[in-house]
């Protein structure tokens, strides 16, 4: 895979047509685009019939049965792909560059790039059973007590690899991390002059949340590119946030490997400050879920049955830079509690006896103090048909002061087992983000009867091998369950948190599925615009049906409700694997770890 990445497009054309000769004959011999497809078509339809008849003369029943099955699936994406109604819906036609590329046509390899080239030699290679997926045999042969040790060395191996790889991360409770963050509290609270009890008190966080460039370089060492981004983000008038709590997250001396994470989630990038601010100039609508377009009444938004969303505040403690709703999120000093709005939006719901639950979100609802979010909770827990309250928020991440005794009691006063369920629903990206202060504020809650779950956003700063699967394997430990891990919102401010969805894909095969299932409870989900949650362990909820030339592949998204209703589909443009591989080579990661990346549709 290394070598792939790091070829020239002329040699990336010349493993493609070795990678399938016939295919490169057929484009040569066809008269015209429409034969091409036409020869095309035949020729996948009669290798797929080949590969699983038992009668064939072409042996491919030699072929391993799980590499068969790949390149059953890698013929259905190539059929996709070359499909006339795809290239309409996506107005690029990837068969009409490869038939100008085989006939030498001028200019044809230029309107391509090499990821484009590596999509199509991993599907050559993949249709013809040589994707090289994996190179081990385990074949159960023998007695059974020869059969059980046999399985048991294989799993012992598995298990010590995931383990050498796990050893290498290192949570907040680390002892030597834990050291250095207490320097970084004790530096924190010196430059404001204030002590433990501050540091204990939610509302002091929230006086001296950070928010300024110079108050920020006078507290952590800063590289040039933080500093250019956040001189741009002052000149764009984009808002950052940081709470002096998860600032002593960061290491002070300077970004490193076990804090790049974190400064990433709060620092805005260069591009993410270029693109908002173009957003901004244009008049763009940055509104990527079309919220706007689910909502009944203001401060609802509604895209199930059963459950709505109210959100009481559009702030937060801190602002996450990949967050879906930064279109709405304002600065803290800007934002206020409209009890007006609260109220109507209560009575719509007690006046709609379909919802049955409500997640209370936002903005952070707990950045309120407890009278104003202890009323929303009081008024909601009044309403006979609510069976569930909700409450989304990131303070156990930002500000794990803010779960106090008081903020306890108003849990502990509403959970009622059997008639109503009060839980939390947060949102730890890295397990970097996992320490004691963490740790007391989710027993508090945990002793209180409430459960606690996770909603991870898979992105490139939690993408690496096992990264995400150690942030399971520690959120259970201290008491949290993982329950939906989403793709990135395929927003172009937010394109350096992107990963393609095969990531997420082969993560979840080949990584968390090797973990106990109590410890895998999360499922991998694509939030579509206006529609709600695809999950993306299905073939029937999505497809991909183009690869155009920068080398994104394009899929088409079925809506959850697709089987009883029907209902318009969603083509989303995903980004290219091979920029994907060439970034994390860069990072210091061996691409030949994820070379099955192609084979996840």
């Amino acid at each position: 895979m290394i070598n792939l990445l790091n070829q020239s497009k002329e040699a990336l054309i010349n493993l493609l047509w070795n990678s399938d000769t016939k295919i490169k004959s057929l484009l040569l011999n066809s008269k015209k685009l429409a034969d091409a497809r036409n020869n095309l078509f035949d020729y996948l339809n009669n290798l797929e019939r080949h590969y699983f008849n038992i009668f064939s003369d072409k042996k491919f029943n030699k072929i391993h049965i799980v590499e068969r099955n790949n390149a059953k699936e890698c013929i259905r994406v190539l059929k996709n792909v070359i499909r006339t109604e795809n290239e309409k819906l996506t107005n690029y036609s990837a068969l009409n560059k490869l038939y100008k590329i085989a006939n030498k046509k001028q200019n044809a390899l230029d309107s391509v790039s090499e990821g484009f080239l590596l999509e199509f030699i991993s599907l050559f290679n993949g249709i013809n059973g040589k994707s090289g997926i994996t190179e081990s045999t385990f074949i159960l042969e023998g007695s059974d007590d020869d059969i059980a040790k046999k399985r048991n060395v294989k799993l012992d191996k598995y298990a010590s690899y995931i383990h050498k790889k796990m050893s290498k991360f290192k949570s907040g409770l680390d002892i030597e991390i834990d050291k250095k963050r207490l320097n970084s509290k004790q530096r924190i609270l010196k430059y404001f002059n204030a002590n433990e009890n501050d540091w204990n008190d939610y509302q002091w966080h929230l006086k001296k949340i950070v928010k300024d460039s110079k108050t920020l370089s006078d507290l952590v060492f800063l590289s040039n590119t933080e500093k250019e981004a956040l001189e741009i983000s002052t000149k764009c008038k984009i808002p950052f946030q940081i709470t002096p709590y998860y600032l002593s997250l960061f290491d002070y001396t300077g970004k490193n490997n076990f804090d790049k994470a974190v400064r990433a989630m709060v620092i805005p990038s260069k591009k993410y400050c270029v693109n908002v601010y173009k957003n901004k100039l244009q008049n763009t609508d940055m509104d990527f879920m079309g919220e706007k377009s689910t909502s009944p009444i203001e401060g609802i938004t509604r895209r199930y049955p059963h459950i709505v969303i109210l959100k009481p505040f559009n702030s937060c403690p801190q602002i996450c830079v990949y967050c879906q709703r930064n279109w709405e999120i304002k600065n803290i000093d800007n934002t206020i509690f409209s009890k007006n709005i609260i109220v109507n939006a209560i009575k719509w719901i007690k006046e709609n006896k379909n919802i049955s639950e409500v997640l209370v979100t936002g903005g952070d609802p707990l950045t309120l103090n407890n009278k104003n979010i202890g009323f929303v909770i009081n008024e909601l827990a009044k309403i006979s048909h609510i069976e569930r309250i909700r409450i989304g928020t990131r303070v156990l991440v930002t500000l794990p002061m803010r779960i106090n005794d008081e903020f306890i009691e108003i849990l502990k006063n509403n959970n009622v087992p059997g008639k109503r369920e009060l839980c939390i629903i947060t949102h730890f990206e890295h397990f970097s983000e996992i320490n004691k202060e963490v740790i007391e504020a989710v027993s508090k809650i945990r002793k209180a009867g409430i459960s606690i779950y996770n909603q991870q956003v898979f992105t490139y700063y939690n993408s690496f091998r096992y990264e995400t699967s150690y942030l399971r394997k520690m959120l259970k430990l201290i008491g949290i369950d993982p329950y939906y891990t989403f793709n990135t919102k395929g927003k172009d401010e937010t394109i350096d948190f992107r990963v393609p969805i095969a990531r997420i894909e082969q993560e979840r095969k080949e990584e968390a599925r090797f973990l106990p299932g109590i410890v895998r409870t999360d499922e991998p989900v694509f939030n579509l615009p206006k529609l709600g949650k695809s999950h993306l362990r299905a073939w029937q909820d999505h497809e991909p049906i183009m690869v155009i030339g920068t080398g994104e592949r394009v899929y088409r998204f079925f809506p959850w409700e697709s089987k009883v209703t029907l209902v318009e589909d969603y083509l989303y443009k995903d980004l290219p694997i091979y920029n994907y591989l060439k970034r994390i080579q860069a990072d210091g990661e061996n691409p030949d770890d994820y070379k099955s990346i192609w084979y996840y549709f």
